[in-house]
């Protein structure tokens, strides 16, 4: 390869990989550094060569005092850590920038170096002989230079964590006898250090005195070795040494690692005087490739230097270069957030990798669920999701121990409890009380413990919805105009509704929800969050009406903070007078009777002196207590603010990993607590929850807890007509159910156990029919609520390397979590001293954070942001890479046109009946819209349809710019679609002068 880069301020490029050097190289056709690695990794499979992490230690030989030593001075666990001089301590964890004239020149020096595999060693001195061995038998050592190099390469190893050893004297005095010319200079063929046995000896007893880095080895991963690196300027030596030895089995090797770990490499870089600079940053192309995962694995199963070389070269070929006009090498790189799976790189050709290197990768997901195919075989999904989630059961109540699982229990709980009681007074208010607060109460509890115990998916929450309630007012308005009994009716379209969802069932349509897109997902699930955020600040502006605030306040105006005195208008003997006294709430009364009594006023007036004196009325009719409204609003926002703000704490760099995940996992009970606590010590007496304390219907001189199906004032025909509202209904909850499950079910959530949509329903389906024999309001998966049940037990991978940033690791699959909601939610009668302490603007803002929690991370979202944002700062999203942007702003209008469309028709009630119909007709939509786009669009904004690929009907209008570029045709020697990077003076572009400068031309 060819690399025509001038560099001013070094020497010329060396010239690696000849054709006498027994090796391949990069610029040779039939050379692929890739394919030989992945030979290598595929080849080698013997338990001995097993590949395990691997902890480097970089020592650089320094003086101290008149001595010298091995002294550390950089560090990998994953990323780059080096020691910093003039702060005494270790720097930030960052990306290691590798310079590629150090990379070729460690290339050229390794085929040159002592290559010892499979070694025998039991301490450091043996190691040290078989090196110095190996360089004699080269030729690069003078054999009289054996004693003084190993004197050198066995001097003590001194570490950061070490302060002022004892050992400290003893190794001066060893050291005393030599002569150095200065702290950085080598030591002199005349120096005496001692014998070879008083060196073995000094080996054995540092590695018994020396206290090892204990605390450091936690940030290890179990089961790692060390790699020991020694970098180090000699001035006797006249050419530099390379030596790489991997021993037989990982032994400590006389305690020169920092961390109490079994080393299995030994690297020694050493070279001739003023090259430290130089040997230094090759021992960093060294360290950095040795914790790369690929040639991590390559350096424990390579054979010969030819395998290292490959890896090296392989290594080389995934790296980025960064042109030195446009970036300082001084800026360290913060590790990124997210790493990618470097497992392509064992399997994959060269163009392929980079293809994918560079966001070319078409491999999107599409709906084409290998769990929901169609069948024409009935019960066949069924049978197939409880053949899946039969062998996780067990699984599911044992991994619920966990601490993480109580405050999600808790959360949910309240967040339950709240949505049914405020639906529970809806619900009231439409049905004539029929069914209120305990029904509701009652139906969440049953819900979430049968589902808990027996669905697919146990993540799903089952709650209210506003449609179902849109729909429960309808039926109760019919029956009420045509005096039909409405729990009767209700029961037989519950039961209708039963066997719809059977048929479903049986005949596996839920595998229909395979065309439910992101377009349709995202738009029902934006609809719900919004309805929650909205919601929430109803219900905080209806506390204004009961306390509203004093705004402006007229002087005219009698305020009225509490009870006050009203004269008696049928005061005898005294002189009475009209008096209008306007009240605080804006209340204007007008009353006959005295003003003043026996010099007391009525203003003034206290409840003795009102009955006794003033012969008046104690009125509390129009009390009005001040500030209720606006500590509401402080509690509101407050429990919002601190919701949000601990949730991100996991990822402040303040205090330990574990510290800030368990503050974020608590972070929705803490936000209550807190508020709770604020509320209690204010004493400003704020709306507070209100739960039923005792277990009976709401209108129970009426109606009991079963419902009789058939009423001698309902006319026969009734019970087939049902048929009708249960189709509407049929749809809702198929509908509701199906869309929450996918978003539930989504592969960013990497859910393991598998799914369950023909199981999920088949519960529903019972549910419905026992809530409609028990009076109770039907329930199904809340869209909202199960979002923040998934975040809330999402899981994040613990942090041992340092610098390396959390990763998710998918959400704490298990049932506990729903069971013990249910549980909670039936034992809430009998806490209800506990429960009416929390002020319901609290709980407000709890609403008001799940619906904004449900916002965040859709995709709809952030390309509405980006409509008002510049392009400058637009982030790097893939699909804006591959389509233009105003054709994203085009299909992000059609979406929000039918979120429009969605909130208009549930807010109205008079048309609301529809509003399933329209949720199926975004699906509809999202069919129609490929007139529009292409599939490849598609794949990027949203996904494929099931049996659609990105090459279907192509359109020639709307080709992006990236259609009109021809593909690249591969070179002559570009084989097996490997990647060619050669820029030779041979080649010309299309017969136009070519720059040649060979004289600062880089072969390998």
């Amino acid at each position: 390869m060819y690399l025509n880069v001038r560099m001013p301020s070094k020497p010329d490029r060396p010239t690696v990989g000849d054709a006498d050097d027994g090796h391949g190289s990069i610029g040779d056709p039939s050379y692929d550094p890739s394919k030989n690695v992945q030979d290598l990794i595929r080849g080698v499979k013997s338990p001995k060569y097993k590949t395990r992490h691997v902890f480097c230690e970089m020592d650089l030989l320094k003086g101290r005092g008149e001595a010298l030593e091995w002294r550390e001075c950089a560090r990998w666990v994953k990323y780059e850590e080096v020691v910093e001089e003039g702060g005494k301590r270790w720097s930030k964890p960052h990306v290691a920038s590798l310079s590629l004239h150090h990379m070729l020149e460690f290339r050229k020096a390794f085929q040159e170096s002592a290559f010892l595999v499979d070694q025998e060693c039991y301490s450091l001195s043996q190691a040290v002989d078989k090196f110095i061995e190996s360089w004699v038998e080269k030729g690069q050592l003078n054999p009289m230079k054996r004693q003084y190099l190993k004197n050198v390469m066995l001097i003590n190893h001194r570490h950061r964590h070490e302060k002022g050893r004892p050992e400290d004297k003893r190794k001066n005095q060893l050291g005393s006898e030599a002569s150095l010319n200065k702290v950085n200079s080598a030591i002199s063929l005349s120096s005496h250090f001692g014998s070879e046995l008083s060196l073995e000896s000094m080996d054995s007893d540092q590695a018994s005195t020396k206290k090892l880095n204990e605390r450091f080895l936690r940030k290890i991963p179990k089961g790692a070795e060390a790699c020991n690196i020694m970098v180090g300027e000699l001035e006797d030596l006249d050419v530099g040494l390379v030596g790489f030895m991997r021993l037989n089995d990982a032994r400590e090797l006389g305690g020169i690692s920092e961390v109490p770990l079994p080393t299995r490499f030994v690297i020694f870089v050493l070279g001739p005087k003023d090259s430290e600079v130089h040997l230094k940053e090759m021992g960093r192309c060294i360290a950095t490739m040795m914790v790369d995962e690929i040639f991590r694995e390559v350096a424990y199963k390579a054979r010969s230097v030819g395998d290292i070389v490959a890896g090296v070269d392989e290594f080389m070929e995934q790296t980025t270069v960064l042109p030195p006009g446009e970036w300082d090498p001084k800026i360290r790189l913060e590790p990124p957030t997210k790493v990618p799976s470097q497992e392509m790189r064992k399997t994959d050709s060269m163009a392929d990798l980079m293809k994918r290197k560079h966001g070319d990768d078409d491999s999107h997901d599409n709906h084409d669920d290998p769990d929901l195919l169609m069948s024409c075989r009935p019960l066949a999904g069924l049978f197939a999701d409880i053949k899946r989630k039969i062998p996780f059961y067990a699984s599911d109540f044992k991994d619920a121990i966990h601490i993480q699982c109580l405050p999600a229990t808790l959360f949910i709980f309240l967040a339950t409890l709240t949505n049914n009681v405020t639906f529970g007074a809806l619900l009231g208010q439409g049905t004539g009380n029929y069914m209120g607060v305990m029904e509701c109460v009652f139906a969440g509890a049953v819900s979430s413990i049968v589902f808990a115990l027996f669905a697919g998916q146990p993540l799903n929450i089952l709650g209210s919805t506003g449609p179902m309630l849109v729909l429960e007012q309808i039926i109760f308005d019919l029956c009420k105009d045509n005096g039909w009994d409405f729990l009767s009716i209700r029961f037989w379209v519950g039961i209708w509704t039963t066997a719809m969802l059977l048929f479903m069932v049986v005949f596996n349509l839920s595998a229909l929800v395979r065309y439910l897109t992101r377009f349709t997902e995202e738009s029902f699930a934006c609809l719900i969050a919004l309805i929650f955020i909205v919601e929430a600040f109803k219900k905080l502006a209806e506390i204004a009406d009961d306390q509203p605030m004093r705004l402006h306040a007229d002087e005219n105006v009698v305020y009225f903070p509490h009870c006050y005195c009203a004269p008696n208008t049928t005061t005898n003997g005294s002189t009475t007078t009209m008096a209008t006294t306007t009240l605080a709430a804006g209340v204007t009364t007008t009353t006959m009777g005295p003003l003043v009594i026996d010099g007391v006023s009525f203003a003034n007036a206290t409840k003795d002196n009102c009955q006794s004196v003033m012969a008046g009325l104690w009125d509390c009719s129009n009390q009005y207590i001040p500030d209720v409204f606006l500590m509401s609003c402080i509690l509101f926002f407050v429990t919002f603010g601190i919701a949000l703000f601990l949730v991100r704490f996991r990822n402040w760099p303040c205090f330990p990993t574990f510290v800030r995940q368990i503050i974020g996992d608590f972070a929705i009970l803490i936000a209550i607590l807190v508020c709770v606590g604020i509320d209690v010590a204010v004493g400003i007496p704020t709306p507070k929850l209100t739960v039923p304390s005792e277990f009976k219907p709401t209108l129970s001189e009426e109606r009991g807890w079963l419902v009789e199906p058939i009423k001698s004032g309902n006319p026969w025909w009734l019970y087939l007509a049902a048929g009708l509202p249960a189709l509407l209904a049929t749809i809702l909850i198929f509908m509701d159910q199906q869309i929450t499950a996918v978003i539930v079910n989504r592969a960013e959530h990497k859910l393991v156990k598998g799914k369950g949509y023909h199981l999920d329903l088949l519960v529903v389906a019972i549910l419905v029919a026992v809530h409609s024999l028990l009076g109770l309001p039907w329930y199904v998966a809340a869209t909202v609520n199960a979002i923040a049940h998934v975040n809330s037990l999402k899981k994040e991978s613990e942090c041992t390397a340092p610098g390396e940033k959390p990763t998710f690791l998918g959400c704490r699959e298990q049932r506990v979590t729903a069971l013990f909601v249910g549980i909670l939610s039936a034992a809430a009668v009998f806490i209800t001293n506990v429960l009416q302490v929390i002020p319901m603007p609290v709980l407000y803002g709890v609403f008001f954070y799940m619906g904004w929690s449900a916002l965040g991370g859709m995709q709809f979202i952030d390309r509405l942001l980006l409509v008002f944002m510049p392009v400058k700062y637009q982030p790097d999203y893939i699909y804006l890479r591959h389509v233009p942007l105003w054709r994203v702003h085009l299909y992000t209008f059609i979406q929000m046109l039918c979120l429009a469309g969605l909130w208009v028709v549930k807010s109205i009630k008079s048309i609301s009946i529809v509003f399933p119909l329209l949720v199926v007709f975004t699906g509809v939509v999202r069919k129609i819209i490929e007139c529009i786009f292409t599939q490849k669009e598609l794949m990027y904004i949203d996904g494929l349809l099931p049996g659609k690929t990105p090459d279907d009907h192509k359109k020639t209008d709307s080709t992006t710019p990236d259609d009109d570029v021809e593909p690249v045709k591969s070179v002559e020697n570009g084989k097996n679609g490997k990647a060619s990077f050669f820029l030779q003076d041979e080649h010309s572009d299309n017969g136009r002068n070519t720059y040649i400068n060979s004289g600062f031309d880089t072969k390998l």
